[in-house]
């Protein structure tokens, strides 16, 4: 194919966003474009290829079968495009620029706003951008190349990654003060009576974190009633509708001030590892390093 009729950069970033949001005005908004200049984007697209990529006979946006292989290669075309720029950028002024950073909900709140300003004083020029999600999500956008790198916990399954850990961050009895539902002196998840742990709905990794630290293997402890966030479970437990096991990195925040909750070491330990994850194929793993390495410090105890 002629250079001339090369697909462009921007064409190829439009359709793969298309084929995610599956809706015209979701994908030119998040391309940060109108709405008829990203239909006129995609037209040129299929006129450049020769190939309908987009049925528009349809009431809802419908991927053709050769639009999908399309979308799945135009993805690849960006991800080698971002990783050449990645290896100018680290051959530049290190950890300068944007850094795109996602964090999963149970981190962010308590260990970002210890983080952030030591990163701003260690690296002044880096430009740190930040997207808060559950892991799943994250780990697809850092595959897609949206993220440059994930901050979770461990374990959690995955694929084509470097994996860093940072810290080991213990799991909390966490119950409010006078309650009568448990003895925090003796409790034991195997002598509690029925639905009285709470714990964050499906989908969060901190409930399967909490329940594998924990030792819980039998249910009838476990409230079918889930928080769908954090704020809400410990809105819950300040209630005295139950208790919930706690990462140790939320003592001390904002959730917790004004609050009757207390917290208690468990009689089994159990912890969750926070670690920082990139691309395998990334070049700046020098970078991501040397910002584990500060988190970590930041961290304190319990880094490794």
């Amino acid at each position: 194919m002629p250079s001339t009729q090369l697909p462009s950069v921007r064409q190829l970033r439009y359709f793969a966003t298309l084929e995610v949001e599956q809706h015209f005005g979701r994908a030119a908004e998040a391309c940060h474009v109108s709405q008829p200049a990203f239909s006129v984007a995609i037209r040129e697209l299929e006129e450049r290829l020769g190939l309908q990529l987009v049925d528009r006979n349809s009431r809802r946006v419908a991927i053709t079968p050769a639009g999908r292989e399309i979308a799945a290669q135009a993805r690849l075309c960006l991800r080698d495009l971002e990783q050449l720029c990645e290896l100018a950028t680290a051959r530049r002024e290190p950890m300068a620029g944007p850094l795109t950073i996602g964090v999963i909900p149970t981190i962010a709140p308590f260990l970002l706003p210890r983080v952030l300003p030591q990163t701003r004083r260690r690296f002044p020029h880096l430009q740190l951008f930040i997207r808060e999600a559950q892991s799943e999500e994250l780990l697809n956008q850092l595959e897609d190349g949206q993220l440059d790198v994930v901050l979770l916990a461990l374990p959690y399954p995955m694929r084509n990654v470097t994996s860093m850990q940072l810290f080991k961050d213990p799991f909390l009895l966490a119950y409010r003060r006078g309650t009568k539902l448990i003895d925090p002196d003796g409790f034991s998840v195997n002598r509690i009576t029925a639905d009285t742990v709470l714990l964050l709905e499906e989908g969060h990794c901190l409930r399967d974190h909490a329940m594998a630290a924990c030792k819980v293997r039998n249910l009838a402890p476990v409230n079918p009633f889930a928080a769908t966030s954090l704020f809400t479970l410990l809105e819950m437990v300040d209630s005295d509708l139950g208790v919930t096991f706690l990462p140790q990195m939320a003592v001390g925040s904002a959730l917790l001030r004004q609050t009757h909750i207390q917290t208690a070491a468990l009689p089994r330990g159990g912890h969750r590892d926070i670690a920082l994850i990139w691309r395998k194929s990334s070049g700046r793993q020098k970078e991501f390093r040397q910002l584990g390495q500060l988190i970590r410090d930041t961290a304190g105890a319990n880094a490794q």
